[in-house]
């Protein structure tokens, strides 16, 4: 066999080694491993690589689109009508040599998209639990944030009661229950520099359309000091300005007028409370 026989044959040990050759290939091809040492080498040396190929990446399927692509490129290569030669020039390496070279072109890009595919699932995976991760401590932070806020104006609040408690020109007025609401009790306390503290219990709920109402009884006329809006318990604490230029009032009366408030009262008294001086 001379040298380029030999050659021609040295190209096949890489589809011979992955089976890729046709049964008259491989009938020749094994004919001449049985005398030639170095192709017998180099085809046991392939047939591990070849054996380790199927576990060399995780088992990840390719795209429909991709798959269909590179196998349509290997047969087509494998099919594609030899040019007339004469037979001085029809060689057996020519055929096998550009196959082998395109199957392996197209298996190396198998490889690789197969690799990167799995590396952008798991890269996925990963982001999406970076995502979610971040989603609950925003939601946390937001939650601590909002009860903070509450926390602050809740001392605010009792701050700005304590300070008005103890106000050197503090009134306190008690306040009992009328006719409607023989039960409720209710307390002012009045400090014209530091404003006024509403509190009171048992109040009947109100019907609908209609809002409790409280008004400093003052020698000229009823003038109304705010709205209060008990809770389902009929307990209300409430703290307003006290209206600008306003006398000392003589007490404190509650009475249920239509939503919104009005001007002068209207309806039914179920709270009135006179000062200790009166």
């Amino acid at each position: 066999m001379n040298e380029t026989t030999h050659d021609a044959m040295r190209e096949l040990t890489g589809l011979y080694a992955l089976g890729a050759l046709d049964a008259a290939e491989r009938r020749e091809f094994e004919s001449h491993l049985m005398s030639c040492s170095a192709c017998a080498a180099e085809v046991r040396a392939l047939g591990g690589v070849a054996g380790a190929l199927p576990y060399a990446l995780p088992q990840v399927d390719p795209p429909p689109a991709l798959r269909d692509r590179i196998l349509g490129t290997a047969v087509s290569t494998r099919i594609r009508p030899e040019p007339r030669q004469s037979a001085e020039l029809r060689q057996p390496v020519d055929r096998p040599a550009a196959f082998g070279a395109g199957w392996l072109a197209a298996a190396a890009l198998l490889v690789v998209a197969v690799g990167l595919g799995a590396y952008a699932v798991s890269l996925r995976e990963r982001l999406s639990g970076i995502e979610g991760r971040l989603a609950e401590a925003l939601a946390r932070l937001n939650q601590s944030e909002q009860q903070v806020a509450v926390a602050v104006r809740s001392v605010e609040a009792a701050e700005a009661r304590l300070t008005l408690l103890t106000a050197p020109d503090l009134l306190q007025v008690n306040l009992a229950g009328q006719p409607p609401a023989p039960q409720a009790r209710g307390r002012a306390f009045l400090s014209r520099a530091r404003g006024l503290l509403f509190a009171a219990n048992a109040l009947p709920p109100l019907p609908a359309g209609r809002i409790y109402q409280l008004w400093y009884l003052t020698p000229a006329a009823p003038v109304s000091a705010g709205l209060l809006q008990p809770d389902a318990g009929g307990q209300v604490v409430a703290a307003f300005q006290p209206p600008a230029n306003t006398v000392v009032p003589a007490g404190f009366a509650v009475s249920i007028e239509p939503d919104g408030g009005v001007p002068a009262p209207t309806g039914a008294l179920y709270l009135a409370g006179m000062t200790m001086t009166q």
